[in-house]
Order: C-alpha cells, then structure tokens, then sequence
C-alpha cells in the first residue's frame, strides 16, 4: 500500500472518530437534592424554601431582588411577579464569562437580599 493510501486511511479514520466523539448524545447524571445543597454550600449560597421566599418577599416587598435564572422563553411563559430574568448555564463558565453582567443587574447595594431560582 502506498504511503498517500496509508495517510489517506489514517486521516479518514481520525476524522470519523473526531466526528463520533465530539456528537455523540451524553446524558448528564440527573442532579438530587444533594447535590444542589452541596453546590449551595460550595458557593457559600444559602438554600431557602419556597416558603422563606414567600415570607421574604411579603417583608421585603420591592427591596427584595428576585433573578429567574431560567432561559428568556421559559421565564416568559411564568414567573414569579417582580422578578427580573438572567438566564444562567449551571456551569463555572458559564457564571465567569457572564460576570460582568451579573454585576451590573444586580447593581452597587451589597446589603440587598437577592434570591436566586
């Protein structure tokens, strides 16, 4: 087999397996409530209710910043009533490279209670 053939093959065959590796479906594990208290406390965020947002929210009323970090077309089918919306990845990156955005919605008032979801 010539040395062109031999070359030809080996670049098909890495371009197929690039192309198998890099599409391929992976089914991210399913996050547990564990999980989500154990990235909480990583973050030094504090996990609340359902309720303790109620609560917040009837003390607090305007002061209180609520930031739907759901995508733009599911905040726009619901949301609770005040809330602005961020869209968020849950990954490091995505937090990173969005950062400076997050710094100006959330604005200068480092007292204010902001309550994520």
């Amino acid at each position: 087999m010539p040395r062109t053939t031999l070359a030809a093959v080996v670049a098909v065959l890495l371009t197929v397996t690039a192309l198998w590796l890099t599409s391929r479906a992976v089914t991210p594990k399913e996050a547990t409530w564990d999980d989500v208290l154990a990235e909480g406390r990583s973050g030094n965020y504090r996990i609340i209710t359902t309720e303790e947002v109620a609560a917040l929210k009837e003390r607090q009323g305007e002061a209180l910043l609520l930031v739907d970090t759901r995508q733009e077309w599911e905040y726009r089918t619901g949301h609770i009533a005040g809330a602005i919306n961020f869209p968020m990845e849950p990954t490091a990156w995505a937090r990173w490279k969005k950062r400076g955005d997050l710094e100006k919605v959330l604005g200068a008032d480092r007292e204010r209670v902001i309550v994520f979801y």
